[in-house]
């Protein structure tokens, strides 16, 4: 895949397109391909993560360990070209949330968490955005959760509620 259609890949993920054409250029002559053939484990649950993965081609299915290993039947979800993996690796130290398994031969940009951030250096406006959407996200869940609260305590303060 040529650099050109790697950038159009990135400036397809809203996070990434926050940065503009030069520092999503950086990004992708940086990135490292990755082929993952189908059946392997391109990463698995609660692993350290200091990276992001974007699916070029094929799919990955994500599945969550500690139901497994809970005997329960795991929930997966399948994504595939265009989405990006990880995200947050690209701004903290992390754990991986769940494993990511090819179903089917496939390919990955590997984005290091240390490239994304001398990039966002170099581009201290492209930072400025990506913190602004990034607060505006936390905003969001905080009030969201801030709203499920509220119901919650609604309930338990119903007379129809069970009591212990």
């Amino acid at each position: 895949m040529s650099i050109e259609n790697d950038i159009a890949l990135l400036n397809g993920i809203p996070t990434l397109t926050l940065l503009g054409a030069e520092a999503l250029r950086i990004i992708a002559i940086s990135a490292e391909s990755r082929i993952v053939r189908g059946g392997d484990i391109l990463f698995r649950e609660g692993q350290a993560a200091d990276s992001a993965y974007l699916i070029v081609s094929g799919a990955f299915s994500l599945t969550h360990d500690r139901t497994l290993r809970a005997g329960r039947r795991s929930a997966s979800v399948t994504v595939g070209p265009g989405t990006l993996l990880g995200e947050m690796a690209l701004l903290t130290e992390t754990k991986r949330p769940a494993t990511a398994t090819a179903t089917e031969l496939s390919n990955v940009l590997r984005i290091p968490r240390s490239i994304f951030r001398r990039t966002l250096e170099s581009y201290p406006e492209a930072a400025l955005r990506l913190a602004q959407v990034m607060q505006e996200r936390v905003a969001e869940t905080v009030n969201g959760i801030e709203g499920v609260r509220r119901r919650i305590e609604r309930i338990e303060r119903s007379p129809r509620a069970p009591r212990d």
